[in-house]
């Protein structure tokens, strides 16, 4: 029995973000920050946008506009070339190697002529760039397009933060479950850096822990906690949720790498699991690191239809599924040795500061 699953993507409901309707009916105006020494230039900036619904907050140097960036939702900069304390080409390159302002749409204006201020700007991650003198119309055109892009980008981290915040109503349905996703997360990662896998990578595995079973949402109650053998249609819904979970990610550009974690962390090393029976390592590593993770955990934790193992009985359990072919027989033992040799405070440790950064990667 298949079911076609239908998915909503957020662009699909209402209007588009980056439709002139979003613009006029975005209720919360937008917060426009202008860095320039010169009170005069932020008072001709202030003029150009006095009939426009912005939020106008205002800087004289870089350490001001820190400041505010840390402090204050900004939606768009505009920064001159020359500031006190550094550059504007500095302080670009500072408000994009922080990740709450990374994605903060940058205008550089500058009084002084010639084509290698350009290059600067724009190398050091400005959006647009200006010289002066500033034509009012030309200034607001461009500043309506850069506020656009924003909102768009704005929507997808909202999206992406409403898949998390479902991944987790999927794990609470199940309250034996506990914080498992979480520790999921950590498990993985600290053998992901034992691999020496890349950050891209070390993500994936985090956002794998926590989305990894979303799928779920769409499984029934009645199947889904069954007690007692699942029927031969019970268990063909059971092992859709990979598809599931992966078509409801697939929309978000951001998850690309975490879509083979979410739809292959059944699979096993015989070719012997599902959706797609893959075997050996045709199974995507990221995949088969999460479903030993995934496995030792389940195995450790208390369910109120089991009690919990000790690591060595876990331990054998993996084993023994190695030699019956299910599992990746050099990664089983080399995820043994990885815990061995962790303190457990040191895994808690590490739950803390990967619940910190999903939080970050979520939003």
């Amino acid at each position: 029995m298949s079911e076609k699953i239908s998915i909503t993507t957020p662009f699909e409901v209402g209007r588009s973000p980056a439709s002139p309707y979003f613009e006029e009916h975005n209720t919360v105006p937008a917060a426009i920050l202008i860095v320039d020494s010169e009170e005069i230039n932020r008072r001709l900036l202030k003029a150009i946008f006095k009939t426009a619904p912005y939020r106008i907050l205002e800087a004289h140097k870089a350490s001001e506009a820190m400041a505010l960036l840390q402090s204050e939702k900004v939606d768009l900069v505009i920064l001159d070339l020359m500031l006190p304390e550094m550059s504007g080409p500095e302080l670009c390159r500072w408000i994009r190697s922080n990740r709450p302002t990374q994605l903060v749409p940058v205008l550089m204006i500058t009084n002084v002529q010639g084509v290698e201020n350009e290059i600067v700007s724009i190398s050091s991650g400005a959006d647009e760039f200006l010289i002066k003198p500033l034509h009012p119309a030309v200034v607001r055109t461009r500043v309506r397009a850069m506020l656009r892009n924003k909102a768009l980008i704005d929507s997808l981290e909202e999206a992406e933060t409403i898949l998390f915040a479902l991944a987790q109503a999927v794990e609470r349905r199940d309250r034996s479950t506990g914080q498992h996703c979480q520790r999921l997360a950590a498990i993985s990662v600290m053998l992901g850096e034992a691999l020496g896998l890349s950050n891209s990578d070390l993500t994936a595995l985090l956002r794998g822990g926590y989305l990894h079973d979303i799928g779920k949402i769409g499984i029934p109650d009645a199947i889904l906690f069954k007690q007692g053998m699942l029927t031969t249609e019970e268990w063909e819904v059971m092992r859709s949720h990979p598809i599931r979970g992966e078509e409801i990610c697939r929309p978000m550009k951001s998850l690309r790498p975490v879509l083979p974690i979410i739809r292959n962390h059944h699979e096993r090393w015989d070719g012997s699991g599902y959706p797609d029976g893959l075997a050996g390592e045709d199974i995507p590593l990221l995949a088969r690191i999460l479903q030993v993770a995934d496995i030792y955990d389940a195995l450790i934790t208390e369910r109120p239809y089991k009690a919990a193992m000790s690591a060595a009985e876990a331990f054998a359990t993996l084993e023994d599924e190695v030699q019956r072919g299910w599992r990746d027989p050099e990664l089983v033992p080399l995820f043994f040795s990885i815990i061995q040799s962790k303190p457990a405070s040191d895994l808690t440790a590490l739950e803390r500061s990967l619940e910190n950064m999903r939080i970050q990667v979520s939003r």
